[in-house]
């Protein structure tokens, strides 16, 4: 059984206030830089100038975004740097040379930033086509999008930074374990890997991955080196609950309805900010920055309650593991050891919980276990 340390909380309490200290500079920042383009009239002279440059709106749009964009990731790239590289490593969470890390950032860009524009050029295009219907059409080519990601992440997208090999003979115990673990919430798996985890983070986890025939169960060899059999099958079965109860359909059903509606209110304050900015229509691109601001807006004011379901989703998760496996000691041992490897805080004051949280506090869930094991 696995024991906190109070050295280690000391940390986790200490990281997670610095973590939160540069999402809200970096919410702060980007909130700025969208005002300034806006109220210092640099969004219609940038759209101005590129259309003396094409009259091709696909082209206006890609150049708009190129600079919009570009220009942010320049002036926020100290602090990515800092938060993604310095204060990992400061606390001991990061195993990433800067050459890795930097070859990762521009990873992430060369997948990210075609899959960006490839959305937002569809978004302008039902704008310009669907005139006051495109939240719409936008919520249902989300929909799709969301569920074509979650189907194929798991084989197109999650390799490209992590090397993922079956358990074999080494395992074969774990493995065996796993997938009846499985078979006993009824969800077929094509298979138990291994993920490379320790190449960048000392932190441990696993997940169930994919939809149908892409759906498989992923381990962080930090999590296989460092836990015990009982702990992972625990860990393990939490996420079978989330199959059990069919939590990715129902989230991605409650993440559409929450996401069709903050487009339809992003629709009605974009024409308000359309006359007062005296932009050309909705379809203009000089108004990306009021429809960003508006639908961040939105996420903010919704975070909470978007993070209670959640957290409702989880406890539930939690009970089907304790009830699935009967090892609540196990359990218990697992998120205190997660806490420890993790920096995970144990108690973190309810507003954080409240604002932040998406999952139980972890010293939630090990009180749980304790009370299911007694």
């Amino acid at each position: 059984m696995s024991t906190l340390d109070p050295e280690k909380q000391k940390q986790a309490k200490q990281y997670s206030r610095i973590r939160r200290c540069l999402w809200l500079v970096d919410t702060l920042l980007a909130g700025l830089y969208a005002l300034a383009w806006l109220f210092l009239g640099w969004s219609v002279s940038v759209r101005t100038w590129l259309l003396t440059i094409t009259a091709n709106e696909w082209a206006v749009v890609a150049l708009y975004l190129a600079i919009f964009g570009g220009s942010f990731a320049i002036l926020n790239l100290p602090l990515g740097y800092y938060s993604g590289f310095v204060l990992p490593h400061r606390f001991g969470q990061s195993n990433q040379s800067l050459k890795d890390w930097i070859f990762d950032q521009l990873k992430g860009l060369a997948i990210g930033a075609p899959i960006g524009l490839l959305l937002l050029e569809l978004l302008y295009l039902a704008l310009r086509l669907t005139g006051d219907a495109w939240w719409l059409w936008a919520a249902g080519g989300l929909l799709l999008f969301n569920v074509l990601v979650t189907n194929l992440a798991p084989v197109l997208i999650m390799p490209l930074f992590n090397k993922y090999v079956p358990l074999g003979d080494e395992h074969k115990e774990l493995e065996e374990r796993l997938l009846d673990l499985a078979k006993r919430a009824n969800t077929k798996v094509k298979g138990v890997f291994k993920f490379d985890m320790s190449r960048r983070t000392k932190s441990a986890n696993a997940a169930l991955t994919g939809l149908g025939n892409t759906r498989r169960i992923i381990l962080g060899d930090t999590l296989i080196n460092e836990f015990s059999l009982d702990e992972i099958e625990t860990v393990l079965a939490h996420e079978l609950g989330h199959q059990v109860h069919k939590d990715i359909p129902f989230l991605i059903a409650f993440g559409t309805l929450s996401t069709t509606l903050s487009l339809f209110i992003a629709s009605l304050v974009l024409s308000s900010a359309v006359t007062f900015f005296s932009f050309t229509s909705a379809a203009d691109i000089a108004a990306f920055p009021a429809l960003i601001l508006i639908l961040s807006a939105y996420g903010l004011l919704t975070s909470p309650i978007e993070n209670a379901v959640s957290r409702w989703r989880e406890n539930m998760a939690d009970d089907y593991a304790l009830s699935s496996t009967g090892k609540g000691g196990a359990f218990a041992s697992a998120f205190t050891r997660l806490a420890n490897q993790n920096l995970g805080e144990i108690d973190p004051e309810k507003w954080v919980v409240f604002m932040f949280y998406s999952h139980p506090p972890l010293g939630e869930r090990i009180e749980k276990a304790k009370r299911h094991s007694a």
